[in-house]
């Protein structure tokens, strides 16, 4: 289990755009489990939406991509590196997140070539899918 001190060692991202809290487990250059608790303070809510809020799919979609950093930048040769975007892929939002919620977020790398790969993600809230696709990440 690591907490945000720990993840902090290994990605680069920090407050107020941090988005997961701890890792349950990872596996360096192939998998990782993280965890959201999804607070009714937090930033985003001010105006997504006002009386209504949701967690916009853009920050649930990092959330996974943070996740998946987690375990290609805990890889050896990458420390001190960073996991850009490269692109998004059959990204499907099933359900909305609310503040209460605590989002599971699973990453498998399916795909490396040289500093370019492949995310399997999968977010959750009790056990129920809210939002999977693929996420291509270039390490630089």
């Amino acid at each position: 289990m690591l907490n945000k001190e720990e993840i902090e060692k290994i990605i680069p991202q920090r407050e107020p755009f941090l988005m997961i809290d701890k890792v349950e487990a990872y596996i360096p250059g192939e998998s990782a489990v993280a965890y959201k608790q999804v607070k009714e303070d937090e930033w985003y809510f001010k105006g997504h939406f006002p009386g209504n809020p949701i967690m916009p799919g853009v920050l649930i979609t990092e959330s996974l991509a943070q996740t998946g950093a987690v375990a290609i930048l805990s890889l050896e040769e990458n420390k001190g590196r960073n996991a850009l975007f490269g692109g998004i892929d059959k990204m499907k939002f099933k359900k909305v997140v609310i503040p209460g919620d605590i989002l599971k977020l699973e990453v498998k790398i399916i795909k490396k070539k040289g500093p370019i790969g492949i995310g399997e993600a999968v977010a959750t809230v009790q056990d129920k899918i809210v939002a999977k696709g693929e996420l291509t990440f270039a390490v630089v």
